[in-house]
């Protein structure tokens, strides 16, 4: 099982890899809102990619709305997201 730096590392090469963004995966802090004006200000599209990139590289399927509301809030909560989901599964 990865540790937390390393799936964070990972979850922000697959958002600019994915989501096409304009920022390198270093300048994507670890507590930045991903959406609204004050952080990278995804849409309801990048979500829904989001949500299939968890799945498709980490396992983690994520079917509700409010989950997915607090689990693709920054790149800590989906990181620690991913984590338990590994603890649990592993």
């Amino acid at each position: 099982m990865a540790d937390l730096a390393q799936i964070k590392s990972r979850i922000k090469s697959l958002m600019v890899e994915n989501l096409m963004l304009q920022v390198t995966a270093d300048e994507i802090g670890d507590d930045t809102p991903l959406f609204g004006p004050e952080g990278l200000s995804l849409d309801s599209v990048d979500a829904l990619q989001l949500v299939v990139v968890l799945d498709k590289h980490f396992g983690l399927k994520i079917s509700d709305t409010e989950v997915a509301r607090k689990t693709l809030h920054t790149v800590n909560t989906m990181a620690e997201a991913v984590a338990q989901h590994q603890a649990s599964a592993g």
